[in-house]
């Protein structure tokens, strides 16, 4: 897919530049998450982008680094465990992290719209989504509302943590985080795309409510997450 005002035909040595250039885009917007949730944990955050004049600067247009597609769970502010400000990040939140139709449109506005490099499926421990999809696929009940459509956005991650034999629930989750990671890239040929073009990253953490640190579950290109982990987080799991 091409960008507005990018020729076509062969690639010459400042189209190859650039492509290095957007490649090393999605790193440097992982380093910048990193680093300021590694402030966050250690209480000791800038609060950058926060102040009036920042505010007056982005008022005309934004230029996010990073998307972040969230569980909306309360004690998850991305802003706030990230340590960052405003026009940074464009926030995606659904219970679960569920990704229906509305959250597929707004991921590929951000990345192609404002060109943000780097797109993160942000989940946490102990998550009331999972736990309320585990629970009703135990009793064979369905819960009532549109609170069924979160429900079912998750069962397939029930089914393939049942068929890997993981049990725990905080298991399920990096799970669940990993599987919505796969259901942004196969749903949106789009998104996929730019990955494929190396001007975009897909990476899925998991955030621990007591600790404040976030660990990489899940990222594509395969191994990407591996950069910069906070200080006191688990291994990450590449997944393809």
């Amino acid at each position: 897919m091409s960008r507005p005002g990018t020729p076509g035909g062969q690639p010459g040595p400042q189209r190859i530049a650039d492509r290095a250039v957007a490649a090393s885009e999605p790193a440097r917007a992982y380093a910048e998450l990193t680093a300021g949730n590694q402030r966050f944990v250690s209480g000791a955050p800038r609060h950058p982008n926060q102040d009036a004049g920042h505010r007056a600067a982005v008022a005309d247009g934004q230029h996010p680094f990073a998307v972040i597609v969230g569980c909306s769970d309360s004690r998850l502010a991305a802003e706030i465990i990230f340590d960052r400000g405003l026009g940074d990040l464009f926030v995606v939140r659904t219970a679960g992290h569920t990704a229906g139709p509305e959250v597929l449109g707004s991921v590929e506005y951000a990345v192609t719209v404002l060109g943000t490099p780097l797109v993160v499926v942000l989940g946490h421990d102990s998550c009331g989504a999972v736990q309320a999809a585990r629970e009703s696929s135990a009793t064979g009940t369905q819960p009532p509302g549109h609170l069924r459509a979160v429900v079912d956005a998750v069962l397939p991650s029930l089914r393939r943590a049942e068929t890997e034999g993981v049990d725990d629930i905080d298991g399920i989750v990096d799970i669940h985080i990993a599987q919505t990671v796969e259901t942004l890239l196969r749903q949106s040929p789009v998104l996929a795309a730019e990955v494929a073009q190396g001007r975009c990253a897909v990476v899925g953490v998991s955030y621990r409510l007591a600790a404040g640190v976030v660990r990489p579950v899940a990222a594509v290109p395969a191994g990407f997450a591996t950069l910069d982990v906070p200080t006191g987080s688990a291994d990450p799991v590449a997944a393809a």
